[in-house]
């Protein structure tokens, strides 16, 4: 690989760091012995910051630029799973279907309302407006969470441990 900065982190196909580099799976270095990194990490990542210091954890993570007011260096954020609250789904309706034809059943069980010989319906103009039973209209879905994840492509991230130290611009 060509000369890297100390600190610099690149994708990598294969399934081990090369020389020189670490993967980025959230391990502890020691600060005596990479005390240069230490200089540019810090904690940010993990560690005691008197003996240890961690890399960065790419595993299953997806790296975003920080914008230094709500997203800051070494935060996280996201979630891999979400059950979506009833503020959140879409407002939408549930149809109720009637047949116009006579009725030709006398129980409700696996059937339809039908036309009638009686005056069962209104134009909604006069009258008190009643909620039905919460048993005549049954609620939809299971509540359960669904997958959050964006499609991807797993790849190794490595950090390099040596290389030039980087001076700010």
């Amino acid at each position: 690989m060509s000369e890297s900065y100390l600190g610099e982190i690149r994708m990598f196909a294969g399934n081990y760091a090369p020389q020189g580099w670490a993967l980025c799976d959230g391990q502890l270095l020691s600060i005596n012995e990479y005390e240069n990194l230490f200089i540019l990490l810090g904690t940010t990542f993990g560690g005691d910051g008197q003996n240890t210091f961690g890399l960065p954890d790419l595993r299953g993570r997806l790296p975003v630029h920080p914008n230094r007011t709500t997203i800051l260096q070494g935060s996280k954020g996201g979630t891999e799973t979400v059950t979506l609250t009833q503020s959140e789904m879409p407002a939408h309706t549930h149809a109720v279907n009637a047949i116009a034809d006579e009725g030709t059943a006398e129980s409700p069980d696996q059937a339809y309302w039908s036309k009638s010989d009686m005056a069962i319906y209104t134009d909604g103009t006069s009258g008190k407006l009643v909620s039905m039973s919460a048993q005549a209209i049954q609620p939809a879905g299971l509540g359960q969470p669904h997958s959050n994840m964006m499609p991807s492509l797993a790849i190794s991230f490595i950090i390099s441990l040596y290389g030039i130290y980087p001076t700010e611009n």
